[in-house]
Formats: C-alpha cells, structure tokens, sequence
C-alpha cells in the first residue's frame, strides 16, 4: 500500500473515533509499527493530524468530521468484529448491496482491502468514499436526497434505483433487534430502503454489534424471519443465539 493510501485510510479513522492507536493503525495498514509512526509523524508535519501519546488525533485546529455526530465511536471494535464475518459470504463477482449506517461503514474498510471482483451496489456515500480507493470493486452509485448527518441518500429516486437490482447479498446495517418487535430502526427514511433490499436480494444479513440485540428503535423494519442471518460480535451467549434460531432467526 502506497504512503497516499494510508494517508487516507488513517484519516478515515481519526474521523471515525476521534483517537487511533498506533496498534490498531498497524493491523488496519498490515504494515509496522515503525512504518505507521513515520506516516503519523509527516501527516503530523503537514498538519493532517496531530501525534499523542501511542497514537493520533485530529489537530485542535480543526473541528471533527465524524460522518455520523459520534455514533461510530461506541462500540466500534464491536461493529467491526461483526463486520470482518461479513467477508466470508462475500464470493468472487458477488453483487452485493449495501445500506446506510455506520456498521456498514466500518464493513466498506474491510472491503477495501478485498483483492476479489466484486460490484457494490449503495447509498452510503460514507462507503463510497472508502471502496473507490479498491479498483477490482465496481461501485454503483444509488442516487436521490443528500442526507447530511447520515451521509447517504433517501426518497423515492433512491428507492426507485435500488428497485433496478437483484442483489446477491444485502448487508443491512440495523438499528436494534428483540423477539416481540423483530428488527427495528430510528431513520425513518431508511426504512422503505431496508424493506426492498430484504425484497429483493438473494440473501439478506444483518449486521449489529451486541449492543443491539434486545432493543427496540422507533418503528418496525422488519420481521425475524425476513431476515437470513444476523452477523454480530461474539458477545452474545449460545443460549441466546438458539433462543433466536427458535424464532427463525440463525446469528453468528
């Protein structure tokens, strides 16, 4: 990887979580520790960023541009365990589509780094700047209503597009899960987006960190069984995984 290109990807996540770790930088690049102190030191000379103790952050000179008002940064390492299982279903030449959210974000920087062929079908424009960086990914811009807090567009040009398609996958990023209500979510105008995509794919996975699970948002997206899978964090006990499978719902 080019020294451009971990200078995106690192400001990617400064944006993300406000604070990154030279550790964590280390694993995301897949490059040393001594390489990522010397990309944070020249970013910091050029005043991209600003160095602290075992990592970096944004300079106090510049306002954080977290694309979601600070929702990513709970629970990120959750989100992204979830989202590196994600990658196992995901086979060469897939056509997968992908919704708004942070989960889905966070899944687009592990796509990134997939050597596959694979055409990624979105309204996430938060995704979309981060999977253009991967020539082998094919990026279908889904149009309509720039949504600015949630970075991603909505209406009916949005619904209409997405109508287009018939995904392999769909990757819906939800909001919160319980047994009486099923899968429920606070962005009513996501909700006409998520349904479609459960209408229209060949698989649909959910993806929620464990925090998740057991709550209920402001309006009903969908049922259980609408849904093929839900991919999580292994904080959950198997007690609690075979409670769902009762339901019609399997999680991993």
């Amino acid at each position: 990887m080019l020294y451009n290109e971990r200078v995106e990807l690192i400001l990617q996540q400064v944006q993300l979580q406000a604070i990154v770790k030279i550790n964590d930088l280390k694993d995301l690049l897949n490059v040393s520790v001594d390489t990522v102190r010397r990309d944070l030191k020249t970013m910091e000379q050029s005043g991209l960023i600003k160095c602290i103790r075992g990592g970096a952050c944004l300079p106090d000179s510049l306002p954080s541009l977290s694309n979601f008002t600070g929702r990513e940064v709970l629970n990120i390492k959750l989100k992204r365990e979830a989202a590196k299982k994600a990658l196992a279903y995901i086979k060469p030449n897939a056509i997968i589509a992908l919704n708004s959210g942070t989960t889905n974000t966070i899944l687009a920087q592990e796509l990134v780094f997939k050597k596959d062929n694979i055409t990624v079908i979105t309204n996430n424009l938060a995704a979309i700047n981060i999977l253009i960086q991967n020539p082998a990914i094919k990026i279908v811009s889904i149009g309509g209503i720039i949504d600015s807090q949630e970075k991603s567009t909505y209406g009916t040009t949005c619904e209409q597009e997405f109508g287009q398609y018939f995904p392999d996958i769909a990757f819906l990023s939800i909001n919160a899960i319980n047994y009486k209500d099923g899968f429920t979510d606070f962005r009513i105008s996501e909700i006409g987006i998520i349904k479609l995509l459960s209408q229209r794919s060949e698989k649909v996975i959910a993806i929620m960190d464990s925090s998740k699970i057991g709550k209920r948002s402001k309006q009903k997206v969908l049922n259980l069984d609408n849904v093929d899978l839900l991919l999580t964090d292994d904080n959950i006990s198997p007690i609690l995984k075979e409670k769902y499978k009762n339901k019609g719902l399997l999680i991993e």
